[in-house]
């Protein structure tokens, strides 16, 4: 009976460390997927951003100085797809209506800037839509990322802060 017992508690012990090394692996592998699609997202999100900063810049300049442009719309059509793949729903319908924003902001501002330029006001005004959109994303991306996060009540720079402060990119001064 000693033998049994022995072997039954040998066998138990082993069992149970296996039964948490598996679940072990598990839990650790769930946390890296998590810890990699976050990263991913972040990624996908920033290059996006930057992106849409970048040619509400470009095209402000281009009204500003009557002067060409040019942008690689296939980069901003590319981070808008990676975004959508890595996003969950929420944040995937906010990207998608703001690059519906977009688009109506670029129908109205993606002219030859040689032969016709949109006023300070006009842009500004061009700018408001993709502004709130942008400012929705955000918002989105951020209760996606850390629950608890407070919405952002301001529009952020490449958007309308760029059209209210063309003097100063960051949006941060006042114009004097």
């Amino acid at each position: 009976m000693a033998v049994a017992e022995t072997v039954v508690t040998i066998a138990g012990g082993a069992l149970s460390v296996t039964a948490g090394v598996v679940v072990g692996a598990v839990l650790a592998r769930r946390a890296q997927d998590r810890h990699w699609l976050r990263d991913r997202q972040l990624a996908a999100y920033q290059e996006l951003l930057r992106h849409y900063a970048t040619f509400a810049m470009v095209l402000r300049r281009a009204h500003g100085g009557r002067t060409s442009w040019d942008y690689d719309w296939a980069a901003w059509s590319a981070a808008l797809t990676s975004a959508s793949l890595v996003a969950p729903l929420e944040v995937a319908e906010q990207i998608d209506a703001f690059g519906l924003a977009v688009g109506r902001f670029l129908a109205k501002a993606s002219v030859d800037t040689g032969v016709h330029t949109l006023t300070d006001d006009e842009f500004a005004q061009a700018m408001v839509a993709p502004a709130e959109a942008q400012r929705a994303l955000v918002n989105a991306i951020r209760r996606s990322l850390a629950h608890g996060q407070k919405d952002l009540p301001m529009a952020l720079g490449g958007s309308l802060t760029a059209a209210r402060h063309p003097t100063d990119p960051t949006g941060d001064r006042e114009q004097t």
